[in-house]
């Protein structure tokens, strides 16, 4: 079994240096979206959700605490290297960075926040609306470095990502009264949906035309949620999978909707949930020994500040857990899982 592990996981490394290699024609990579997906812009607002402190980072380039929510990088960064662009995507309040490391990606992504409004004020993050008004300011800054034409040119045909939705869920949904009391589960995800669509039309408006939306994984299967599953002796949290998968399902048929009635916008659905999944299911073939519990710390329900260098029980290798901590997969988990979409769904679409 050893040796069938060591082969899987070489022929996965062998693919990951080919994605690496690849060049193409997409000029930018621009993000929005959770804690998925975000570069450290927690990090400069008042929030208690952050995680650029060790031993996050520890596995980054220099071994910072950039202020991602993992050992090393998240998905936007293996995207945009893939696309022959650089490494690692900056935040967009990072102070330093400016507009001339922005021209070929900027994230501005929050922890914490979601497409509901309610979602970003649980813990003080930035909201949805506000990463876009972000991206306008952005735009103007892009025009004034580049001049009008070369600017409009990368902003659309850059390629733009939105990952979000579980924190809408997991920490708003099912843990505050607020929206139990408005809708029942089904109606939100249909709630949340409109609000994508809403958000994917004023992008649009301002000139994204490639776009990659990613929905949810199997959240019932985060550390955090077995930890807290008793009743079902740890396992995943069935009814949580299944309200990602319908609304995973909600997403798709939002983006065949959106692709028939704008005129030259190409959106795709990024669906991590079967890859995920599949990881989870057998996590020997990708090389992973323990899937239950998280890297840092016990690793049943620390991340942000519970998940930090003095605690002892951290565990030394990173790459052998599927959960950095008990909310987040580890760089190595990402980097499996942001490849399989790109083999899958970005290169063929986008590449």
């Amino acid at each position: 079994m050893r040796n069938i592990c060591c082969i899987t996981w070489l022929l996965v490394t062998q693919f990951l240096m080919l994605v690496t290699e690849s060049q193409t024609k997409i000029p930018a990579i621009i993000v929005f979206g959770d804690s998925s997906v975000d570069s450290g812009n927690n990090n400069l607002i008042s929030t208690l959700l952050k995680s650029n402190f060790r031993p996050y980072g520890r596995d980054f380039t220099g071994g910072l605490p950039t202020g991602r929510f993992s050992n090393g990088r998240v998905p936007p960064d293996f995207i945009s290297q893939a696309f022959g662009l650089k490494p690692t995507i900056p935040a967009y309040l990072d102070p330093l960075f400016s507009i001339k490391d922005f021209a070929t990606g900027v994230c501005f992504a929050s922890a914490g926040t979601g497409y509901d409004n309610t979602t970003s004020a649980v813990l003080n993050v930035i909201p949805l609306w506000k990463e876009l008004e972000y991206y306008k300011e952005y735009r103007n800054k892009l025009r004034a470095y580049l001049g009008e034409e070369k600017a409009n040119e990368i902003l659309s045909e850059a390629l733009y990502l939105m990952s979000l939705g579980t924190n809408d869920f997991l920490e708003n949904y099912y843990l505050l009264p607020g929206r139990r009391s408005q809708f029942t589960v089904g109606q939100y995800e249909d709630f949340l949906t409109e609000l994508a669509e809403n958000f994917i039309r004023k992008l649009y408006e301002l000139g994204g035309r490639k776009i990659s939306i990613t929905g949810l994984i199997p959240m019932g299967c985060l550390p955090l949620e077995r930890t807290t599953n008793f009743l079902d002796q740890h396992g995943c949290v069935k009814e949580y999978n299944n309200v990602a998968m319908e609304f995973n399902t909600k997403l798709e048929s939002l983006v065949e909707k959106l692709n028939r009635e704008l005129p030259r916008l190409k959106i795709v659905s990024a669906n991590a949930y079967n890859i995920v999944n599949e990881i989870i299911r057998r996590p020997s073939l990708y090389g992973f020994e323990v899937v239950k519990k998280a890297c840092c710390a016990t690793g049943s329900f620390e991340m942000s500040y519970l998940c930090n260098q003095h605690n002892p029980f951290t565990c030394t290798d990173a790459n052998k857990y599927v959960f950095w901590d008990a909310f987040h997969p580890t760089d190595k988990t990402n980097h499996i899982v942001t490849n399989h979409l790109l083999q899958n769904v970005l290169l063929p679409a986008f590449g």
